[in-house]
């Protein structure tokens, strides 16, 4: 049987709720500390853009098979303001919060597979897979 959480993201009490289940997560199905920091941290960025952007949203962490390998699938869903040009926000140092503009490209460099969906006025999603080696 195959785990599946899911967490809610409206405050920052949800960040952490949701780094907590896919660390867990990840060390159960058999990942080593740096691959659980980097999905961890990978959580974490697409929980924060949640927290900063729609203002509420959730996180689904659940494994994944495939015919040779075990994973991890992180999928980020709001029904926030959407993302008006996806390529821009996946430019290293683009921000619209003052930040640093890593967050969804270091998602996509700290995970296999990366793929963002987003309607203006809709709300974004993003899934996210990290195999096991």
């Amino acid at each position: 049987m195959q785990v599946q959480t899911h967490v809610d993201i409206h405050s920052e009490w949800g960040i952490v709720a949701a780094r907590q289940a896919g660390r867990k997560l990840a060390r159960e199905i058999g990942f080593g500390s740096v691959d659980q920091a980097r999905i961890t941290t990978a959580i974490s960025e697409l929980a924060r853009n949640i927290y900063l952007y729609a203002n509420k949203g959730q996180i689904q962490i659940e494994e994944v098979t495939s015919s040779e390998n075990r994973g991890i699938k992180i999928v980020a869903v709001d029904e926030g303001p959407g993302i008006k040009d996806l390529r821009r926000v996946m430019e290293d140092g683009f921000t619209t919060s003052g930040g640093l503009g890593a967050g969804l490209p270091g998602v996509k460099r700290l995970m296999d597979t990366f793929d963002i969906e987003s309607e203006v006025n809709e709300g974004t999603t993003i899934t996210a897979i990290k195999w096991l080696r």
